[in-house]
């Protein structure tokens, strides 16, 4: 297995080629409509996925916000390229041990699926050959570019997407790795460390989707295969094992394959008349708005096109996502019949008029268009041809859960050429020696120096720079808050009610320093701070009133006693029997009445004072 990472950054401050603001809007205050075709790349070759995306034949809507101007809208040309984004493309550069290039130079990448409204997205290499070491190993970093970011998708309906503007032309740095990565688990550390050494340039953008990885997966015997715009970081893993588990499963389907001799007849046959009066409702349905249903023949396939042994792979699958590219809804394939209301009978009729036997099996396509359900049958052959010849290379989107789905071609070299709006900018000497003297702290070191100089936990100190809390935890420890007490609410309890409650939860800074400021006052203990949270996520307006609204309140030494010998007074026949083992039931029923009021160690301090106590008024402890 080979894995190879594609980390994207959005940058603050301005967009690439426009001064127009970096923030996301949800105001929408017109939009345009448009159509766009591919054009030839510098080879005067029309790319794979760009002619894949054209087929589609869709519309593209356009929502324009307070943050476009006209660059946004392909009605005015492009402004020179952002000093400022690139130098921070410059930065990270260099702390990757990048050769920079000489002279930056503008390109048009080919894209017509709507996210750019050009056409085409604007991109530029500024380094090559880096290093980036990760537990003691070091991967190869292939390039750094600098480019514009896409248009968002808010919207889709029957042949038309809707896309927002806001986000189109934000800068966006772009690192490859090489194919070096050996696990899931490997490049997601790999990813944690760009991501550290991009925020610690302080120029990115922080939150949801502002940093997105492309995974690129191949195994032994098969090809490329890129997942785009994986956004979730600890899914990062799962999405690479679950690929390579698809790929062994293509594999080992491949040569059940071609010791059957199976084949994929080139001719797509009609039988819509053929099925007019089976009960399935998609089949059905179509043939009743006057729609059309194409039968793929698939010679060798029988028993080839579910899952195997309950596995979550299935070529019928594989099919029904080519199908869906086209624009259909799914298909329906033989080994799934009979069932949903089709026969045995029909089953056997729709093989006797495409002249197929036993071991041979058949993929079904309806649609109310005739050029779109033969675009999408026709997709559906050349996936079953591929599967003769094991994974072909193609783009697949994200799933929830770690699974992908196919998206389209892998796209190439023939989708570029240059850019002539925009002037080349050469790299001088001076500007390399400027950011040279800049350059922030790696993150390695970081981590080192935060171990050092605060006591931090190796693991503490890793989650802090890897989450991106760093100038937050320096922040509060400014302000004369415990450094690890800093570190566990950042990087523990934050994230904990963020994920049980309130994803994208994300206190300000100056919350998170009332909350700890009450609690070194003792209005509430540590073990309280998440119920606290819990209530600001809940939406309470301020520290006083989430402690209020969370049933916490101080508890005084004097009061603490007082609960515990009156705890310990109603079990005494507990603390004739057990002595000291009385603890640990007695603790739980204590905790339950005191927590997040006292700090739990000083609670169980007095739980054991109390025991004691106890048993000497008893006479000792029980032999």
């Amino acid at each position: 297995m080979k894995v190879g990472l594609e980390v994207h950054q959005q940058l603050a401050g301005a967009k690439l080629h426009c001064g127009c603001p970096t923030e996301l809007s949800e105001t929408v205050e017109g939009s345009i409509l448009r159509r766009l075709r591919p054009s030839v790349g510098e080879e005067h070759v029309v790319d794979a996925a760009a002619a894949f995306q054209a087929a589609r034949r869709l519309t593209y809507r356009y929502e324009l916000g307070p943050s476009n101007c006209l660059v946004e809208m392909d009605e005015e040309p492009p402004r020179p390229l952002n000093e400022e984004a690139l130098d921070a493309a410059l930065s990270v550069a260099l702390l990757l041990g990048c050769r920079l290039v000489d002279e930056i130079e503008i390109m048009r990448k080919i894209v017509v699926d709507g996210s750019n409204t050009s056409g085409f997205q604007r991109t530029a290499l500024v380094a090559v050959d880096g290093t980036v070491e990760v537990a003691g190993r070091r991967h190869a970093i292939l390039s750094v570019c600098l480019e514009e970011d896409a248009a968002r998708k808010v919207g889709e309906r029957d042949g038309e997407l809707v896309y927002r503007l806001d986000r189109l032309g934000i800068p966006l740095i772009e690192i490859a790795t090489g194919p070096d990565i050996a696990s899931g688990a490997e490049a997601k550390e790999v990813a944690q460390e760009i991501g550290a050494l991009l925020r610690a340039t302080r120029k990115v953008r922080r939150g949801i989707g502002t940093i997105r990885e492309d995974l690129n997966v191949s195994t032994e015997g098969g090809r490329r295969i890129e997942i785009k715009g994986v956004q979730e970081l600890r899914l990062i893993d799962s999405y690479v094992e679950k690929e390579v588990a698809r790929q062994e499963f293509l594999l080992g389907l491949r040569a059940e394959l071609q010791q059957r001799a199976a084949r994929v007849p080139s001719d797509v046959a009609n039988v819509t008349d053929e099925v007019a009066g089976v009960g399935h409702s998609l089949l059905s349905g179509t043939v009743r708005r006057g729609g059309i249903v194409l039968a793929v023949s698939l010679v060798g396939f029988a028993g080839l096109l579910g899952s195997k042994s309950g596995g979550e792979e299935r070529l019928g699958r594989e099919l029904a996502d080519h199908a869906r590219s086209a624009g259909v809804g799914g298909i329906v394939h033989s080994d799934e019949l009979p069932g949903h209301g089709i026969t045995e009978e029909d089953v056997a009729r729709l093989k006797a008029r495409l002249g197929l036997g036993a071991s041979d099996a058949f993929a079904l396509v309806a649609d109310s268009s005739s050029d779109r359900g033969m675009r999408a049958a026709l997709r559906v052959a050349a996936r079953a041809e591929a599967a003769l010849e094991g994974i072909p290379e193609e783009t697949r989107d994200p799933l929830p859960a770690g699974r992908t789905r196919y998206s389209r071609p892998i796209p190439g070299r023939y989708r570029m050429y240059p850019e002539t709006d925009v002037p080349p900018v050469p790299v001088t000497v001076e500007r390399i020696a400027r950011l040279r003297a800049t350059l922030p702290e790696r993150p390695g070191a970081t981590r080192h120096r935060l171990e050092g100089e605060h006591g931090l936990s190796p693991e503490l100190s890793r989650q802090l720079v890897y989450g991106g809390e760093l100038d937050r935890f320096e922040e509060l420890v400014g302000r004369a808050h415990s450094a690890v007490r800093v570190a566990r609410l950042l990087t523990q309890e934050v994230p904990e009610v963020a994920a049980a409650m309130a994803p994208g939860f994300d206190p300000p800074l100056g919350s998170l320093d009332e909350l700890l400021t009450a609690e070194e006052r003792g209005q509430f203990a540590k073990e309280g701070a998440s119920r606290v949270l819990a209530e600001l996520a809940r939406g309470a307006p301020n520290i006083e009133v989430a402690v209020a609204a969370s049933g916490l309140k101080g508890l005084g030494r004097e009061e603490l006693v007082q609960i515990v010998e009156r705890l310990v007074g109603e079990h005494v026949d507990l603390v004739r029997a057990r002595g000291g083992e009385a603890f640990s039931p007695l603790m739980g029923d204590l905790m339950k009445e005191v927590r997040g009021r006292r700090d739990g160690a000083e609670v169980a301090a007095a739980l054991r004072e109390a025991i004691r106590a106890k048993q000497e008024q008893l006479g000792g402890p029980p032999p």
